[in-house]
């Protein structure tokens, strides 16, 4: 836990961060992990829990972009359809996604008997990204067990780097996996927080940039690799900011300005999807006998979350790199940290 763009001298963007620069600022949102080390297994389970009541019952505003669609998710359809969310939000590997759905969908048929008997069925929405190069993925460690655990475990301070989905992610050709940052945003009528938790798994060493300085192609030259970009990244938004769904989506498209920062070129085999909600306000599941209202920003305020997303996006990267543990996995196959590259190579950040 902590920031460690800080730490190394980094200060990425101008606005305020949160007190603990990570998604949970966002009052009511919690993260838990479960994570799986054994062997050559190396993965595991992030859980994003919007708020603390029911979903299913009390959903929020939510909506979705799909920068590059080489990804398996679940629920997005219904999100973009409905511009809701009614579970929390789960990440893992690639051949987990039907187990975490199946265990969300247990976890939501628990909170509420009536679902598949008086009303609807339920939307489980799950992200994931291919972790094969550190964890044996043909096994399929990842069990029901595992979602409960982490959902269970959900706190406001959580770990970052390689836990949780983020235990055997590849970003830049380093370890990757979990990061998270936030930033204050101060309007005329109100204070708001907006924050990104990124499971990082994508780039290569040469492309990557830390605050606007070709880092990677200094470290590449002085380590000596090359590899072929063939990961994926999940941006989860979170905010308070009283906003539509419609103008959720905008933000969220302003992501791809916070990867490309990093050094991303967003590539053909890397899937960049990007899902977030607003905790401003609830949409009740049952119909009530009157019209909801929903307050929403003046398109003129945008510019300022616009700007929170870019440089929260950007830095969560950047601590899912500086947070992460080295990677031995799968077939003795290993990945360096950033940090442990930068000493190596004596080089500084500043």
């Amino acid at each position: 836990m902590g920031t460690k763009t800080r730490t190394y001298g980094i200060t990425i963007g101008e606005m305020e961060t949160g007190r603990r620069n990570q998604i949970t600022d966002v009052p009511g949102v919690k993260v838990g992990h479960q994570t799986l080390t054994d062997g050559d297994t190396h993965t595991g389970v992030t859980v994003i829990l919007p708020h603390e009541g029911n979903l299913f019952k009390q959903k929020l505003l939510a909506a979705s972009h799909v920068i590059n669609g080489f990804g398996k998710t679940t629920g997005l359809i219904q999100v973009e359809e409905m511009g809701t969310l009614e579970t929390p939000v789960a990440l893992t590997n690639t051949f987990a996604v039907g187990r975490v759905y199946d265990a969300l969908v247990d976890y939501s048929l628990e909170r509420n008997p009536e679902i598949g008997r008086t009303t609807g069925t339920v939307n489980p929405v799950v992200g994931e990204c291919n972790d094969m190069h550190l964890n044996d993925i043909r096994n399929r460690s990842v069990a029901k067990e595992d979602v409960w655990h982490a959902l269970q475990r959900a706190e406001n301070d959580f770990e970052e780097g390689s836990v949780g989905a983020g235990t055997g992610m590849v970003c830049y050709s380093m370890k990757g996996g979990i990061g998270s940052a936030s930033r204050k945003i101060d309007l005329a009528y109100g204070s708001y927080t907006l924050g990104v938790l990124t499971l990082t798994n994508f780039g290569t060493l040469s492309d990557l940039r830390i605050d606007g300085r070709s880092v990677g192609k200094e470290l590449s030259e002085a380590h000596q690799t090359q590899e072929k970009d063939r990961g994926s990244v999940m941006v989860i938004c979170a905010t308070d900011l009283p906003v539509t769904e419609r103008q959720l989506k905008r933000i969220l498209k302003r992501t791809a300005a916070g990867l490309s920062r990093t050094g991303s070129i967003i590539g053909n085999g890397s899937g960049e999807v990007v899902i977030g909600f607003t905790t401003a306000g609830t949409i009740p599941h049952d119909k009530p006998d009157h019209p909801l209202s929903l307050e929403m920003l003046h398109e003129e305020d945008i510019d300022a979350a616009f700007r929170a997303v870019r440089e929260s996006c950007e830095e969560a990267v950047l601590e899912s790199l500086l947070h992460a543990e080295p990677g031995k996995g799968r077939n003795g196959h290993y990945r360096p940290t950033l940090p442990e590259l930068l000493e190596k190579f004596n080089f500084s950040l500043q």
